[in-house]
């Protein structure tokens, strides 16, 4: 279950919310059946509050959404791409520690 502030990505909406975002953007590519994407996910939710206001924090169902992750080439999931001006700028693949990522993520705010 994704956080209150944890976005939702699919291939319907991954190009208005993700490519076409103000901000960066944090996608996390995962599945409900994957042991480590559980683990990640509540990492992902408190990034998502963290960020709140500043840039966008969501989750991929790569099952759900099988066009926007062949296109990214995601073949391990957990993968963590984080997405500025309509590029993948950093992509994760694995578990990652929350500070990894965040700093990761802060890196790319505006300034």
């Amino acid at each position: 279950m994704a956080g209150a502030n944890t976005l939702t990505f699919n291939d319907d909406n991954f190009e208005s919310e993700v490519l076409q975002a103000d901000g960066p953007v944090l996608v996390d590519f995962w599945a409900p059946w994957c042991g480590p994407c559980q683990m990640l996910g509540p990492v992902i939710d408190e990034l998502a509050s963290d960020f709140k206001g500043k840039a966008k924090v969501g989750k991929l169902d790569v099952d759900s959404a099988p066009t926007t992750a062949t296109r990214y080439h995601v073949q391990s999931i957990p993968t963590i791409m984080i997405f500025s001006k309509g590029q993948a700028v950093q992509t994760f693949v694995g578990l990652k520690k929350k500070s990894e990522l965040q700093a990761a993520l802060t890196a790319h705010l505006p300034r």
